[in-house]
């Protein structure tokens, strides 16, 4: 939808935790539409969302990519597959990283996937809220590569630093 910075970066800020969970649903509904006229030129099959730490999902009430993952499956209308990758391992988060090197360490084998061939050759849309690196979804598709999908796109709701 735009950079991380102003009035989105504050929404996104508060719909991290329990607390803004019916405000990403709506901006969820709203992002989704515009997304999904993006996204359907390419025929994805899958939406998934880029899944957080048992420990800090717990922390935080819920996660907000899974709630952008569901609205733009719904707006697809496709299924949204929130058990095909996992964190295995949990990170600090990624804003206390310094650089972009540290990032992706930080997040470095962190996500798995099972190997059981439930997206083979089918395209996935990788969800999550902000992209600054990359580190994060580049390791999440990496996890995903297992199930050998034809193609992985990544959609967010804000880019950038």
């Amino acid at each position: 939808m735009g950079p991380y910075d102003g009035l989105l970066r504050e929404v996104i800020l508060r719909m991290k935790y329990w607390e803004g969970e019916e405000l990403a649903d709506v901006v969820a509904v709203l992002w989704a539409r515009e997304m999904a006229s993006r996204l359907r030129e390419v025929q994805p099959d899958v939406v998934v969302p880029v899944p957080l730490h048992w420990m800090r999902r717990w922390r935080r009430g819920f996660n907000s990519p899974d709630v952008l993952a569901q609205a733009l499956a719904y707006e697809l209308g496709i299924p949204y597959m929130p058990h095909v990758v996992w964190r295995s391992r949990g990170t600090p988060q990624q804003t206390s990283q310094t650089s972009a090197t540290a990032r992706h360490e930080n997040v470095k084998n962190a996500f798995e996937s099972q190997a059981d061939a439930e997206l083979l050759g089918k395209t996935l849309v990788l969800v999550d809220d902000v992209l600054t690196t990359g580190a994060t979804a580049s390791e999440a598709a990496r996890a995903l590569r297992i199930q050998k999908p034809k193609a992985i796109y990544v959609a967010v709701l804000a880019h950038g630093r």
